[in-house]
């Protein structure tokens, strides 16, 4: 066999490969645009439900869950809890890291319990938008085609962690102080 045909024949598995890899390329490329599409049906779906009217003058919108709670109450919160799953879902299709996944639950915990006092409650979903907050996290990551978490992501997540550890020792520790005073 000569020096030309056994060169040639390595060259075989060399096109093979860099053909594989042009082909995963473009399977990630197809994928991210999927993806790109999804975000934006999905951020469509959030400007709806909390911006579709603006306040003249200001950055303040109201949108169809504010208007729909105020007629049927409830009917709001469980638009926005279903809005709320959606982009989790998004976020994980997507590959959001799991710590910015946490900080959107962070999002939707803190407006479910502001959202549960009477009345304010109401006024609360106005001013926290967590799916506003949540699509903004998402779309963060949007132009990336593997997501990495910020260190403001780790600091939110432990700081939200610390006080949760504390509401939950500070009732122990005051019950056990008083136990102690009586006994």
């Amino acid at each position: 066999m000569s020096a030309h045909a056994a060169t040639f024949t390595a060259d075989v598995p060399a096109v093979s490969i860099e053909s594989s890899a042009v082909a995963d390329a473009e399977r990630m490329a197809d994928t991210h645009l999927a993806r790109t599409d999804e975000v934006e049906k999905v951020g469509t779906m959030v400007r709806w439900l909390e911006d579709i009217v603006r306040v003249p003058g200001t950055k303040f919108g109201i949108g169809l869950d504010a208007l729909l709670g105020f007629v049927l109450p409830g009917v709001g919160d469980a638009v926005t809890g279903a809005m709320a799953l959606s982009l989790l879902v998004t976020a994980m299709r997507r590959g959001v890291p799991r710590v910015v996944v946490l900080r959107m639950f962070l999002n939707i915990a803190v407006d479910v319990v502001g959202g549960l006092v009477p009345v304010l409650g109401d006024a609360f979903d106005l001013v926290w938008r967590s799916n506003v907050r949540n699509l903004e996290l998402l779309e963060r990551h949007q132009g990336e085609l593997e997501p990495k978490a910020r260190p403001g992501d780790y600091a939110i997540v432990t700081a939200a962690v610390a006080l949760v550890g504390a509401s939950v020792a500070a009732p122990v520790f005051a019950v056990g102080y008083l136990l102690g005073l009586l006994f």
